[in-house]
């Protein structure tokens, strides 16, 4: 009687954790794919904004212009404006990948030691930087929101984070497969929306207005969402002792030498053996390698079909929702299936795939008159 009624208890424990844990990770989704549709609404307006400042006849922009112009001519770019003003939105996205790579580890670093619920409200810093893009009628206030927003954007790490607090693999296996349904929703959704916006703008109003205070509303929504619905994940006895012991450990993340090394990795209690920490420092450097090349493509392929194609915002919307479909379908279908062992071979194939259609595109681009 006494071992059955320890396995009743053991049991309607683990159905407690396992409620709790759905409860958090349907938390963590909405509170993500909120915030990503807020994020994403800019995406098919970006060369339409930079076009609209340099029409303006900004002092601010036009001395950045010129910086970027004499760039230019240093590294040997041809001498056009179009191609300039590619380089230049290119710049700007880097201050915000680059503020937001800075700001995750030290965020996830200062949650290690005073939780994860009250660091990702402080991450709302996303309302301001909203607010700014509503009001900026100059270049000088549209980057100084771009700049808060990265400082601000470590909330997303912080999900991933949470999620690794939750008990189970089985739960934190389904929570990392719900963080990637919230990208896919919120890059596929995001900038259809915020293209129509645009597109709805009436006479007068400044095409980007209503896209950024629906953004807004977004984060708005999601610092009440969170703060009302969202419970604390790292209890206070797997907390690190003070914040400088988590500065001390996010170093690691921050150092390029670190990192390449998984320094993280290696100093954990459960590290990997040397043979598998080679193959790790090679998938890590392969996986780096294919993102510092698709990420410059993906971000410049707007400024590519506005100039060379000359999509409207409501076009590039269009182009962004259909790349969301078939990225959703290629991973929700055919990826899932993949036999293990069979990884690298689907990989090649993908790529060799990719590398033809970007020639396509390269071709098309050059017959356009």
């Amino acid at each position: 009687c006494i071992w059955a009624g320890s396995v009743g208890v053991t049991t309607r424990t683990a159905q407690r954790q396992e409620q709790s844990s759905n409860r958090v990770i349907t938390i963590v989704f909405l509170a993500l794919l909120i915030d990503l549709l807020g994020f994403a609404l800019i995406l098919p307006l970006f060369p339409s904004i930079l076009d609209y400042y340099s029409k303006t006849e900004d002092g601010f922009y036009s001395s950045l212009q010129h910086s970027v112009d004499w760039f230019a001519v240093k590294v040997g770019m041809p001498p056009e404006r179009k191609y300039n003003s590619v380089l230049f939105g290119g710049l700007i996205g880097s201050i915000f990948s680059i503020l937001q790579f800075f700001s995750s580890p030290l965020t996830g670093a200062v949650s290690d030691c005073l939780g994860r619920r009250p660091v990702i409200l402080m991450t709302m810093g996303l309302i301001a930087s909203y607010a700014l893009w509503a009001a900026s009628r100059t270049f000088g206030i549209f980057l100084l929101s771009r700049i808060i927003g990265g400082i601000s954007k470590g909330n997303v790490s912080l999900s991933t984070a949470i999620i690794a607090d939750l008990h189970s693999p089985k739960a934190r296996s389904k929570g990392m497969a719900m963080i990637g349904v919230a990208f896919s929703l919120g890059f596929t959704l995001g900038p259809m929306i915020g293209a129509y916006l645009a597109m709805e703008a009436e006479k007068g109003e400044v095409f980007f207005l209503r896209s950024a205070l629906l953004a807004l509303t977004f984060a708005v929504a999601d610092l009440i969402f969170i703060f009302f619905l969202l419970p604390e994940t790292l209890p206070k006895g797997k907390r690190v002792s003070s914040v400088t012991s988590g500065f001390q450990a996010a170093v690691d993340l921050l150092s390029p030498l670190a990192l390449f090394q998984f320094s993280a990795v290696t100093r954990g209690r459960d590290s990997p053996s040397a043979k598998n920490l080679q193959n790790l420092k090679t998938l890590g450097l392969a996986y780096f390698l294919y993102l510092f090349l698709f990420s410059g493509l993906e971000y410049t392929l707007s400024f590519l079909t506005h100039q060379r194609f000359q999509f409207s915002s409501m076009q590039q919307g269009k182009m962004f929702f259909f790349i969301g479909i078939i990225m959703a379908v290629v991973q929700g279908g055919y990826a899932r299936r993949i036999k293990p062992g069979n990884e690298i071979r689907a990989v090649k194939t993908a790529q060799a795939r990719r590398c033809s259609r970007w020639v396509q595109l390269q071709a098309a681009a050059a017959a356009r008159p």
